[in-house]
């Protein structure tokens, strides 16, 4: 094959015409790895959520946190942006894993506020060092008063997390087992699979769904973020995309990042597919 067109080479040239910078990660599991910009530095928007995630569950391996304790939702957790939290007065109580569920499945912020209560910053970051993301960070609770970042990661270490978690060595088999159920109820993926064929996803028309995806996305006006773990026949691969410098603030499914994202995951996704397992042959 002509070296100058090697997958990175293609994606590449894809991103030629995109109206911004987009940092790609991907892994095979199969030694090949897909690495464009992979150590830039990316606001992290939701994507927080899924350090926040691992950090919980650590901590409960530590026998500092657990599942079942209940936590209240207080006045100072409100926020605005995503969820269903919001549309609840304060007072309600909560099991931590239905407080965690919500804040990756639907991404409410509120229930983000509450474990980051429950957890502290402190142990957060400290525990994002650990897991040896060294270029993560986590600046504060989501209350949009001014400041206008959330968080800092690189597509390489939001890419290790979802690596080891697919291999079960990110805080344990049985915890990594916990969360990938949790990252398989995620409502938002309108990056990953926007542009995957539908009669692999849809029960509906098929015996059973051939991929399943285990991600969390995030978007903030200088950003669209989307990771995770896809689920093929022919094994899984990791793939995280994330985006900046692009000059539309606007919310909305057509928006350039989205575009040119899916567009990135499907021709991964075919090639994964075609090669039965790789990127590469």
């Amino acid at each position: 094959m002509d070296p100058r067109f090697t997958l990175e080479k293609r994606i590449e040239a894809e991103l030629k015409s995109y109206d911004g910078t987009m940092g790609i990660y991907a892994d095979d599991f199969h030694g090949n790895i897909i690495s464009i910009g992979a150590d830039d530095t990316f606001e992290t928007a939701s994507t927080i959520k899924t350090y926040i995630l691992a950090c919980l569950f650590d901590e409960i391996e530590k026998g500092n946190a657990s599942l079942e304790d209940m936590l209240d939702y207080r006045e100072e957790h409100g926020t605005e942006g995503s969820g269903v939290l919001c549309a609840l007065e304060p007072g309600a109580a909560f099991r931590v894993k239905d407080v965690a569920t919500l804040m990756i499945i639907v991404s409410d912020n509120i229930a983000t506020n509450m474990l980051i209560d429950y957890l502290g910053m402190d142990i957060i970051n400290a525990c994002i060092r650990k897991l040896g993301c060294k270029d993560t960070s986590l600046h504060g609770t989501l209350h949009f008063d001014g400041s206008n970042k959330l968080g800092t990661t690189t597509p390489r270490d939001y890419a290790s997390i979802f690596t080891r978690l697919a291999q079960g060595k990110l805080i344990s088999p049985v915890s990594d087992a916990k969360m990938i159920e949790i990252l398989k109820k995620q409502h938002y993926n309108s990056m990953i699979i926007k542009d995957f064929p539908p009669v692999y996803m849809d029960i509906d028309n098929t015996d059973e769904v051939l991929i399943h995806v285990a991600s969390k996305s995030g978007s903030m006006d200088a950003c669209r973020n989307d990771g995770g773990i896809i689920y093929t026949p022919y094994g899984p691969y990791v793939l995280v995309m994330l985006n900046k410098n692009f000059s539309d603030a606007m919310y909305y499914p057509a928006h350039p990042a989205t575009r040119f994202g899916a567009r990135v995951s499907r021709m991964l996704f075919d090639q994964f597919l075609a090669l039965e397992g790789r990127f590469l042959p």
